[in-house]
């Protein structure tokens, strides 16, 4: 397979033990920049009116917002104009990685044939991003020798097909790669998820409800000890998670769509991503994990 020059994309440092600058690397690296993007989310991707759109948008097809020089002409105003689904959105650093990396000399615009791989690079590479956000902070979390050292070697794998070409980003095998990921991902989850006791401090009518893929839209969950609790995969949908305490719960691919985070204590929360918060609803007093930024919607 054919690989592109890491042109001034950090690679992850992998040094034993090194958590502070693994730390670092995810601070700097694991962040969307939009101006070193060619507005790729907003185009390559779709959205219908379902999905918090107020339209619908063939993948390909430009938002009708995207200027020439690929800045969003109704950023201030996307919430007032039904584009929620662009407030919930990060790509956590994969756009500028394709922009400036995988395509480094072109844009779609300038040279409208490598439009369509481009974008399709765009795509893998934000699941490539993604899996580097939830494995390196497993392996910030995680115990034990063989499991560090397993995460060690799944982390250096995602971050070596980072630098694949676009050719060879389309031949990945992702949801392969997903299952060997989740596999560590679920372990460390369990191990996190007990040493803040499993959700067993939540009411006894709550606890029934929690676990994997938990349906909780709408739930009455304020003020309570939710540490530990099993919320991957959970639909958080406009839940009342106001003043809540979410120390160690696993949030991976939890929609908090409109869920009510003021007050709550999300900052040891697990595998929690800066577009779940986006989604939501919080406050000056939400406490969040540093690597994450809150919202300039909040309140």
């Amino acid at each position: 397979m054919t690989e592109v020059k890491d042109a001034g994309i950090t690679p992850v440092p992998l040094e034993a033990g090194n958590i502070s600058a693994l730390k670092e690397w995810r601070l700097r690296v694991l962040k969307s920049d939009c101006p070193e993007c060619y507005g790729l989310c907003c185009v390559a991707l779709h959205f219908s009116a379902s999905e918090g759109f107020p339209l619908d948008k063939a993948p390909g097809k430009p938002c009708p917002y995207l200027m020439a020089n690929f800045k969003c002409e109704v950023h201030h105003s996307l919430a007032v104009r039904g584009y929620k689904g662009c407030i919930g959105f990060d790509c956590l650093g994969a756009g500028q990685r394709v922009s400036r990396v995988t395509f480094p000399l072109q844009s779609w615009r300038t040279a409208p044939k490598i439009a369509k791989p481009m974008f399709e690079a765009f795509v893998v590479m934000r699941h490539l991003y993604e899996l580097l956000w939830y494995l390196s902070e497993a392996l910030e979390r995680c115990d034990g020798k063989r499991l560090r050292r397993a995460l060690h070697e799944e982390l250096q794998e995602v971050d070596r097909l980072t630098c694949l070409d676009a050719e060879a980003l389309k031949k990945i095998d992702m949801n392969a790669l997903r299952g060997k990921s989740n596999a560590l991902l679920i372990e460390v989850g369990e191990q996190v998820r007990g040493v803040y006791g499993n959700g067993k401090a939540a009411p006894q009518a709550v606890r029934q409800r929690l676990g994997r893929y938990a349906d909780l839209a709408g739930a009455k969950l304020s003020d309570m000890n939710l540490k530990g609790a099993n919320l991957r995969g959970a639909i958080l949908i406009a839940s009342d998670l106001r003043h809540s305490d979410l120390s160690g719960a696993e949030l991976i691919g939890a929609d908090l769509r409109d869920s009510n985070l003021s007050g709550a204590n999300l900052s040891g929360a697990l595998y929690l991503t800066q577009a779940q918060v986006n989604s939501a609803k919080g406050d000056r007093e939400t406490r969040l994990p540093e690597i994450l930024d809150r919202p300039v919607h909040w309140v």
